[in-house]
């Protein structure tokens, strides 16, 4: 936790993992999050992963150190009062349709300089998950030796979205500050993921190739990047990005002066060419896999550490977490221990470190309507009487 963005407030409504990711993002970064849900939890209140009790560790670990205001949202009175809560703050984050009760148009006509970072599945307004979305851009026609596609875990286009609406969010309230008006930013996780295949190439290579990337299981393209296993049985990745590496990786696996007498058979040097590594992986592979084979897996780190070559064992999440490079000992990770869940375990702070300050420990994620009397009092100045009369009719929630 860190205060950049102190007196920063935001409402929050939002489910799933794009818009909780932008609302993680800034609270992390100090901000005031304040997320209001249905009664009892939105949609993504127990999802998956979660603890024998039913609590979900996905939910109180996207919404950390957030407040939580919980209301009845399929009643007027519901409705009307988040409209204006996201009106009395100003800044607003949601995945919610465009047109409806929460469209910028309708809480706009309260607050002229109303910020709003929107995501959404498709532009013009269609329903989409991160998975389908995947799908639409042909990722997973590249992935695995084919011939079925294959789908990836990591929900990486709402991780991106997420990412891309916090610093949306921020960039229209940084015009407001300039120029006095308020905007909406619309962010569709469809124009996310078809925007990345573009900035990384993909349109302009298929346009330009008249032709589908090959599929190449493990091996990294247009690099020299693969999976070999080690004589101990341990599978790991090599991947070779510089000259240096190059040169260090030859002189590691003692492979000097048989890859010159390739480069010398094939009228080609692989000194400085990635490309011409990957085109020539035919020969190359084989020779890497003989020397590889040879050696333990230990034996090999230690040389391809010394001599700063990019390489990892592949390793399961349980691996991970008790890595103490990557958990134990990363200062991003405290103990918590006060959890919804009642379970401890380390979490994650901001991924972003600012050496001038100190880091505070990650917030815990409060449970659904745990601030709601708090944040009803503070924004809209509603009496004890008035929320009283509002918990009673069930039209606001309180942590139970």
């Amino acid at each position: 936790m860190y205060n950049l963005l102190s007196g920063l407030s935001v409402i929050e409504a939002s489910s799933f993992v794009a818009s909780p990711t932008a609302g993680l993002y800034c609270a992390q970064f100090g901000a005031e999050v304040i997320r209001v849900d249905q009664i009892g939890g939105g949609p993504d209140y127990r999802r998956w992963p979660v603890t024998q009790e039913n609590n979900s560790l996905y939910w109180e670990n996207l919404n950390r150190a957030k407040k939580s205001v919980a209301l009845d949202l399929g009643r007027p009175e519901g409705r009307e009062l988040l409209q204006e809560l996201v009106r009395a703050t100003g800044q607003f984050i949601t995945n919610f349709p465009a047109e409806g009760f929460l469209s910028h148009a309708k809480l706009a006509e309260g607050r002229p300089d109303l910020v709003t970072a929107r995501i959404m599945g498709w532009a013009d307004g269609a329903p989409a998950l991160d998975y389908t979305v995947n799908n639409a851009v042909g990722y997973p026609m590249m992935t695995g030796p084919g011939p079925e596609p294959v789908n990836h875990v990591l929900p990486a286009w709402d991780l991106l979205s997420g990412g891309y609406a916090a610093f949306a969010l921020l960039a229209a309230i940084q015009k407001r500050a300039a120029t006095g008006e308020g905007s909406e930013v619309r962010i569709p996780l469809s124009d996310v993921a078809i925007g990345s295949v573009a900035n990384l190439g993909g349109i302009a290579e298929v346009l330009y190739s008249g032709a589908n990337r090959p599929r190449l299981g493990n091996t990294v393209y247009g690099l020299f990047g693969r999976d070999f296993v080690t004589r101990d049985g341990q599978r790991t990745m090599i991947v070779v990005v510089t000259p240096r590496q190059w040169a260090n990786l030859l002189t590691a696996l003692n492979l000097t002066d048989a890859i010159s007498a390739l480069e010398a058979a094939r009228g080609v040097s692989f000194a400085k060419d990635d490309g011409l590594r990957f085109d020539h992986r035919d020969a190359l592979f084989p020779l890497f896999e003989a020397a590889i084979a040879a050696r333990d897996h230990a034996d090999l780190a230690l040389a391809f550490d010394a001599g700063g070559i990019v390489h990892s064992a592949y390793r399961t999440m349980m691996d991970a977490v008790a890595d103490d490079r990557l958990v134990g000992q990363n200062p991003m990770f405290s103990p918590s221990t006060d959890n919804p869940s009642g379970f401890a375990y380390p979490a994650a702070g901001s991924f972003g470190t600012v050496p001038q300050q100190d880091r505070g420990a990650p917030l815990p994620a409060p449970r659904n309507g745990q601030h709601s009397e708090q944040v009803l009092s503070e924004r809209l100045n509603l009496s004890s009487g008035d929320i009283a009369r509002l918990i009673d009719s069930k039209i606001v929630g309180t942590a139970q």
